[in-house]
Order: structure tokens, then C-alpha cells, then sequence
């Protein structure tokens, strides 16, 4: 019992230790960030000037992608998207039920119905080998969602979408800085791949989206849509040649994205030291499993996503997470397990994998602001937790 009491005692005193509270998630702005956006302020354009066109192109650049359209959020990009390749009312697109709920909403909010297929059990990204079983006549796209920043598996994506001509939108909130392949997500070879800018996301403009794409017809569809269809004529006019919206980014955020953007490398950098000390921290606690990030692939870690042996631990260590000043969350419920989907007549969506995943996981802290000292603080609670119900 006295050597028993001398292994614990450690980790108890500091899983009980006063600290700050400990977001899941946190932006970085700097002195350079606030300097940029006092520029822009202070300039002749607060929007539709040459920030915008600045930010796209160094966005452009870093993606090595031939076109970037900047919008005001990420779900601004998909809807975008998924009008500007002719997706309508009554078409069936198939995506992840793991996801944040705008990746299907903007499919409902053009008419299209989304149709869930389940999950991997080691990246949680849409099982690339269900997708075909799916397919209907009326299925017209598949939106891959890059979860947590891990790639999904777009080659074989890709393939299967030449093959029943269908198109392909990636969904790459999570995933700015990410490589498939060696291939930055952005510049493969689907239809377009929409970011976010959110606070919490890899860079932020405080809110913002874009959509990255190689088809310069594409672009110049999503252009005229971002600002209400309005084009000049040869007089000079400004005349409305299709329905759009008015879905543009400011001068004000695009400077301080171009500001952001010049440090992604570093914050991904900053994330993936996060990462390590996790695996090392927490590589003997039997009872979780750590995320998984496969050969040939660098995940953005925009979340860092553990899961636990069944839903009662789950539950128990969130409260004793949140009691010792960490925060943690949960991503996602099963889009169809929301109760607006619910009555829209998703209740018996076959997604076993989805379903197990969510009873299960939970999300720690990952973001470029939190020290050493923090994420040393959050492993030894974990491991106390475990030590003192046993189950470590």
C-alpha cells in the first residue's frame, strides 16, 4: 500500500493544483496581426480592394493551387461550392455523418438531400470504401470531410467519382497546412476544397472561408456568385447576370489573414509539439486510444481527439478533466443524430462505426497558445484520473 501511495501521490497533487482554465481551442494574434488590420483601417478600401486580392494569391501560393475565392465563412465556401458545380434540388450527395453540421446543411440549403456513410476507425474520416455502395442515380458529389486535419483518402475519392462522374468538394476546415501524398490539401485533383478562418482554425481572419480550385471556369463562376451575380458590362454598368449573394471577405480580414498566413508553418509546428508530448505522455494509459495520423499523410491537428473504453469513462473523465481547470469537447455528434435531422427523416442512418466513435471520444486541448507546463499538466491528470479509479 506504501509504494502503491508513493505512485499515485504525484499525479494527485497535480491533477488538484490551482492552474488557469485550459481552452480546447485558442486563437494567436500578435503584434504584427493588429499592426496589419490598423493598416487596412486606416487604407482607402475596407473591402473589394487589394487585400483581398493579396490574401488570395499568397494563399494561392502557399496551397500551390491555381485560383483561391476568398468569402466571408467557411460554410459561405460550400454552399459556393456546391452551387458552382451545378448541384440542384433533388440531387443526392454523399458525405460524413462526422462532421460539423454546416458540411450538410448547405447541401439541404440548395435542395439536395445528404446521404451519410459511416466512418473509418482509425482517422474517423468517411470510409472511402462504403462510399460506392451509396450511389444511386441521383448522387452527384461526395464531400470528403478532412476530420480533426488528417486527409482523407482522396486518391481512391477521386477515382471513384471519375468513374460514376461524379464531383468531388472537399471540406478542409480543419485541414489548412495538411499534406496528402505530399500534396498540399488544396491542390489535388478535386473540384474545390473549402477552408475556414474561424478563430479557432489553423489561421484566422476572425471569420472567413475560401475555396481553392484548379478550373478556371469554376472560378469565374464562384467570383460572380460571391458578389450578388453582378458583373460590368462593356459600359461600365454593373448589371446582374445570375442569382448570387454577397458572400465577400473584408480588407480588414484579409490583412490580418495574410499576416496569420505567414506564420501557418510555425503554428502547425507549435501544434505538432502538442501532439508529440500527448503520444509520449500518454503512450502506457491502456485505457484510451490516441489518434492516428497514416503513412505518407501530416495532419493539420486542428483537434486532438482521444477515445475512451466506453461511454461511462468517457463521462467521468470530462468531469474531472473540467474539474481541474482543462477544457475538453466533443466532436461530433452524428450530424443525423441532431434533432432537426431527426425529423427530416434520418433516424435509421446505418452508421455503426459513427455511432460507437461518438459514445466514445473526447476532445483535449490543442492550440499554439498552450505551454509546456499546460499540456504536462493535462497528461498527468489524465493518468491520475486513471490511477485513482483503478483503471490505469
Amino acid at each position: 500500500m506504501a509504494k502503491q501511495r508513493w505512485i499515485i501521490e504525484p499525479y494527485r497533487k497535480m491533477a488538484t493544483r490551482k492552474m488557469r482554465f485550459i481552452s480546447y481551442g485558442k486563437h494567436n494574434i500578435n503584434n504584427a496581426d493588429i499592426e496589419a488590420v490598423g493598416t487596412a483601417l486606416k487604407s482607402d478600401f475596407l473591402t473589394q480592394g487589394e487585400k483581398v486580392i493579396e490574401f488570395e494569391k499568397a494563399l494561392a501560393l502557399y496551397l500551390n493551387v491555381k485560383h483561391v475565392v476568398s468569402v466571408n465563412n467557411g460554410t459561405k465556401a460550400l454552399h459556393l461550392s456546391y452551387i458552382a458545380t451545378g448541384l440542384k434540388k433533388g440531387d443526392e450527395v454523399i458525405t460524413t455523418p462526422n462532421t460539423f453540421v454546416a458540411t450538410s446543411n448547405m447541401i439541404l440549403a440548395i435542395g439536395a438531400k445528404p446521404v451519410f456513410c459511416d466512418i473509418r476507425m482509425d482517422t474517423y474520416n468517411i470510409d472511402e470504401k462504403k462510399i460506392a455502395g451509396l450511389i444511386t442515380n441521383k448522387t452527384k458529389a461526395i464531400v470528403p470531410v478532412h476530420f480533426g486535419g488528417h486527409p482523407c483518402e482522396m486518391n481512391y475519392i477521386i477515382r471513384l467519382a471519375r468513374k460514376y462522374n461524379l464531383k468531388v468538394i472537399e471540406d478542409a476546415a480543419h485541414a489548412l497546412g495538411a499534406t496528402y501524398q505530399g500534396k498540399k490539401i488544396g491542390s489535388l485533383q478535386s473540384d474545390a476544397t473549402c477552408f475556414s478562418f474561424h478563430a479557432i482554425k489553423p489561421i484566422t481572419t476572425g471569420e472567413g472561408g475560401a475555396i481553392a480550385t484548379n478550373d478556371q471556369k469554376f472560378y469565374k463562376k464562384l467570383l460572380l456568385l460571391r458578389s450578388h451575380g453582378i458583373i460590368k458590362n462593356a459600359e461600365g454598368i454593373n448589371v446582374m447576370e445570375e442569382f448570387g449573394y454577397n458572400y465577400r471577405l473584408t480588407d480588414i480580414q484579409c490583412a490580418l489573414g495574410i499576416s496569420q498566413l505567414k506564420r501557418l508553418d510555425g503554428f502547425l509546428y507549435k501544434r505538432r509539439e502538442i501532439v508529440d508530448l500527448y503520444r509520449k505522455g500518454l503512450a502506457r494509459v491502456k485505457e484510451i486510444i490516441l489518434p492516428t495520423e497514416l503513412k505518407n499523410n501530416i495532419s493539420g491537428w486542428h483537434i486532438f481527439v482521444i477515445l475512451t473504453k466506453n461511454e461511462n469513462i468517457k463521462r467521468k473523465l470530462a468531469s474531472f478533466l473540467l474539474a481541474n481547470n482543462i477544457g475538453i469537447n466533443y466532436h461530433y455528434p452524428p450530424v443525423f443524430s441532431h434533432p432537426y435531422y431527426q425529423r427530416q427523416g434520418y433516424k435509421n442512418v446505418h452508421a455503426p462505426n459513427t455511432i460507437d466513435y461518438f459514445s466514445r471520444c473526447l476532445t483535449l486541448p490543442i492550440h499554439t497558445k498552450i505551454t509546456r507546463k499546460e499540456t504536462t499538466h493535462i497528461i498527468n491528470t489524465i493518468k491520475s484520473f486513471f490511477l485513482l479509479t483503478k483503471n490505469y
